[in-house]
């Protein structure tokens, strides 16, 4: 989830594509399928969540998120999520040309992904919940309170502003070399760590997608495969949307408030104050 560098990898932006489409997927594999295990056949265990709970999810989708990462980062900068590729766009100079491609990437590979859950839980999830309703729909996308709490559409947008916001500016914190950004490759498992927080804590009022190809992917999945109420939410209203459009202005905010913050009081790279944790060496050193 880093910009954009002149690596000398073969491919070009057709070897960027793939390896968004395969980061995202293992994203996808990994998130779904805890919601899938946790969900669908944990209601059929005995006692019931003998397969996981809530902390199950937030882990699932973090090392999800972390394992998408390291797939995807040496190809292209990993970013998984159109609302990061987007913030990248518009703060980070990442060419303009890509994003489009680089979200179809995505959201192909979230889509194949959730098929992939779809189909080796098909038995699990028909006897959890024959009638594919919301019950189980929320293992593939988000519903708001999770389909249970009292939230509307309305207040689930403004928790995927809030929570994306969130996300992309502790990504852009990460990333910045002139900050202080983890060490040794760890940034993304300290990416992944962020995504289990985020569940921990800004989980509740809408499922924390975050993530506008997470969300769309898997719902279109799960609609072409018995999920006729995928487009909607318990109140029978067209919320597709809602997940699509509030990371995209989260991510946004978030990278706005990184700059005026953070990035723009930042030291540039050279000779540091005595007791500052120093800039990145050039190569020039």
């Amino acid at each position: 989830m880093a910009e954009e560098k002149d690596t000398g990898t073969r491919g070009g932006v057709f070897g960027e594509l793939c390896a968004e489409f395969a980061g995202t997927m293992i994203l996808i594999l990994f998130g779904c399928g805890v919601v899938a295990q946790v969900v669908a056949a944990g209601a059929l265990t005995k006692p019931p969540g003998a397969l996981g709970d809530h902390d199950s999810i937030a882990w699932g989708w973090g090392l999800g998120v972390t394992l998408g990462v390291y797939v995807a980062a040496r190809l292209s900068g990993a970013h998984i999520n159109p609302a990061v590729t987007l913030s990248l766009a518009v703060f980070k100079g990442f060419p303009w040309r890509k994003v489009l491609p680089y979200t179809v990437a995505q959201t192909l590979g979230a889509f194949v992904a959730a098929l992939l859950v779809r189909w080796n839980y098909t038995e699990v999830l028909a006897a959890a919940d024959p009638r594919h309703t919301f019950k189980t729909q929320f293992v593939f996308s988000t519903l708001p309170g999770n389909g249970v709490l009292p939230v509307s559409e309305w207040g689930a947008l403004r928790d995927q502003i809030i929570g994306t916001a969130i996300l992309v500016l502790l990504i852009f914190a990460l990333t910045d070399l002139l900050n202080d950004p983890p060490k040794a490759n760890m940034a993304p498992f300290i990416i992944g760590l962020v995504v289990v927080a985020i569940g921990m804590a800004w989980g509740a009022d809408a499922g924390y997608a975050i993530n506008p190809a997470r969300d769309f992917g898997p719902r279109l999945a799960s609609f072409i495969t018995g999920y006729h109420t995928a487009w909607r939410d318990q109140y029978g209203n067209f919320y597709f949307w809602v997940p699509i459009v509030g990371p995209l202005v989260g991510g946004l905010v978030g990278a706005a408030l990184y700059k005026v913050l953070v990035s723009r009081f930042l030291p540039l790279a050279g000779p540091q104050e005595v007791g500052r944790i120093p800039a990145p060496e050039g190569p020039e050193s």
